[in-house]
């Protein structure tokens, strides 16, 4: 650890809510870029034990307590706003605004407004820990495009902020405990994770997340073999949800998804991941020199939208089926790979020998794979202000659930709201659930029992002596639920289709989504909920309702509190061209999302004090 010269430093840390400055006296950094605090003989370094400089590997890495350090200089202090400012302590360079100085207060403390108004100052630092979730979301989005792919990327992420798996086959007696996190996985496209406040008494309230991390894609089916037609190979597929439209012509489509492979070694059947890492699949569009059927507005997605995925070099019209005879079947001596195009098999094979060279196209016992969009998220824009990506309804809603409530629980203490989770006496849920595009009436769906089982062993782990139906009724009484999915944004060119001061913008904040015929959750207590959650920290709420000759689509809300009886809201970032193959939302909207709902599960128990009784 090397040392600084010692001289007086003002640190200041934002806390969500306010700028809180405390004069140090020292600070040492080692080669981790921790950096400890030394206080004056006047003043105290409260609850600043120590910061962690940003690791690249996390995604995205965890909010610094450090925004800013002023070194008392010529009768200036200058201000260090940047983050990669923080570990050369060597520099004393800024292009940023300075403070004029002033002399230490006698005591540590809230520093006085001096100079650089606090106000303006917290907008730009609050801006700055927003715009970190940008490029996370993006690799988000680009690394997983399946949905088994993405809650593998959640469940991992939670793991590595010190979550802990359950499964469903287990007893959860004596495993869950106060102050612990948790994640349970069902079908691995849907997942539940959770935190324990240490103070937690049972029958207290839970704070709930709820969002579906599926899209609209398209699916291979079970037995996807082709006759190969013209000599192109092609591959059976069927749509999901509304997939297959218009925007799914002439793109770049790549394959992937898990993978049923037997380990004859040890009797064992895995599940595998796979994607391929390149683009496969296309849907060739017709020309419109050939006139009428070029232009038909409802073509047949079974004959006219099936891609050609490679060409046939042995000649056309030769099949690239099973016999007659053996055509669906899937049992006896029937091979699984053989119901599928041969060098798609050896292509996913390839990718599985990568992990175990010993296996082979005939252990493959079934697959469900997805076809889909390879372009990578990307900023757009004059000055990057738009992100362009796949699937974005609704991982981003589920991306900025999963962050708020690692950020809301980590291990880090901020002073205005030190780290909830020691603090708290409630349980705080995230809910990511596949089928919603489709109902979510499947047993990894929202309607499933999924949430409020999950919530019921929570409840009985922690209370195991006592009247589990009547805590859990009152755990649901005493919580709230968001229902987080995303919202449509205005569109400029189509603004005749959207109701007067109900039309969400970019790069603003979460859009409340009201509907007078029960299609969300939404009512007037709820909002006022969600609205003081919002002035706490500082978000912007805005609120969308579709007009009177248009139709409202459902979200996974009406189905959750229902269920379980819990007050809850509709509420989701806007975006632009949703159920498109690529669909457009604001740079700062995934930060935004985070802030929000970290906000919702940092305030929840004051808020709900408000509301109660």
């Amino acid at each position: 650890m090397r040392s600084i010269i010692p001289r007086t430093f003002l640190v200041l840390k934002w806390s969500g809510s306010r700028i809180e400055g405390y004069w140090a006296h020292r600070f040492k950094v080692n080669r981790k870029s921790k950096i400890a605090y030394e206080p004056n003989k006047e003043g105290k370094v409260s609850k600043l034990d120590s910061f962690t400089n940003a690791d690249a590997s996390l995604h995205p890495p965890p909010p610094p307590l450090l925004i800013a350090i002023m070194t008392r200089h010529s009768g200036k202090l200058p201000l260090h706003v940047s983050e990669s400012d923080v570990p050369d302590v060597r520099s004393r360079n800024s292009s940023h605004a300075v403070w004029p100085g002033e002399d230490p207060p006698a005591h540590g403390g809230l520093c006085r407004e001096s100079g650089l108004h606090l106000q303006q100052m917290k907008k730009q630092l609050s801006t700055a820990d927003v715009e970190s979730y940008t490029q996370p979301f993006l690799d988000f989005i680009t690394e997983n495009p399946t949905v088994f792919h993405a809650v593998d990327a959640v469940a991992r992420r939670l793991e590595s902020n010190g979550f802990t798996k359950l499964s469903s086959r287990d007893q959860w007696n004596g495993k869950i405990r106060k102050g612990g996190k948790y994640f349970v996985e069902r079908n691995g496209s849907s997942i539940v994770s959770f935190v324990v406040g240490s103070n937690y008494k049972p029958g207290n309230g839970a704070a709930v997340i709820a969002a579906h991390i599926d899209a609209i894609t398209t699916k291979v089916k079970p037995i996807s073999s082709k006759p190969t037609k013209a000599g192109y190979v092609q591959l059976g597929i069927a749509p999901y949800a509304g997939a297959l439209n218009k925007t799914w012509w002439d793109r770049d489509l790549g394959i992937g998804g898990k993978v049923l492979v037997e380990d004859k070694s040890r009797g064992k059947i895995e599940t595998k991941l796979v994607k391929l890492e390149h683009p496969i699949a296309r849907i060739p569009t017709l020309a419109p020199h050939f006139g009428a059927p070029a232009y038909d507005p409802n073509p047949n997605p079974e004959t006219q939208m099936v891609p050609i995925i490679g060409l046939d070099q042995s000649g056309p019209d030769k099949s690239n089926t099973l016999s007659s005879q053996n055509t669906g079947l899937l049992q006896g001596d029937t091979v699984f790979a053989s119901t599928q195009p041969p060098r798609l098999v050896n292509a996913i094979t390839r990718i599985l020998k990568e992990e175990n060279p010993a296996t082979t196209a005939s252990d493959i016992i079934n697959w469900e794979l997805e076809v889909f969009d390879t372009q990578p998220a990307q900023l757009g824009g004059l000055d990057k202000e738009f992100i362009f990506a796949p699937r974005i309804d609704d991982k981003l809603c589920s991306f900025a659930a999963i962050e708020a409530l690692i950020a809301s629980t980590s291990n880090t203490s901020t002073h205005d709201n030190p780290d909830r989770t020691e603090d708290d006496s409630i349980i705080k849920i995230v809910g990511c659930f596949d089928d919603e595009e489709i109902g979510s009436l499947l047993r990894q769906g929202a309607k499933s029992n999924f949430l409020p089982s999950t919530i019921e062993r929570t409840v009985s782990a922690l209370a195991p002596n006592l009247s589990i139906p009547d805590l859990v009724s009152q755990t649901f009484a005493n919580g709230f639920m968001i229902s987080a999915d995303v919202s449509h944004a205005v569109n400029p060119n189509y603004l005749s289709v959207y109701l007067e001061n109900h039309a969400p913008q970019l790069n603003v904040g979460v859009a409340v989504q009201a509907d007078p015929n029960g299609h969300t959750t939404t009512n007037s207590a709820s909002t006022a909920f969600l609205q003081r959650v919002a002035e706490k920290c500082g978000s912007t709420l805005q609120v969308f309702q579709i007009r009177n000759d248009s139709r409202s689509g459902g979200t996974v809300g009406p189905m959750l509190s229902s269920a379980m009886g819990m007050r809850a809201i509709d509420a989701g970032l806007p975006q632009l061209s949703m159920h498109s193959i690529r669909a457009t939302v604001g740079n700062l909207d995934p930060g935004l999302g985070v802030k929000l709902f970290k906000g919702f599960f940092d305030h929840f128990e004051e808020v709900d004090g408000e509301f109660s009784g």
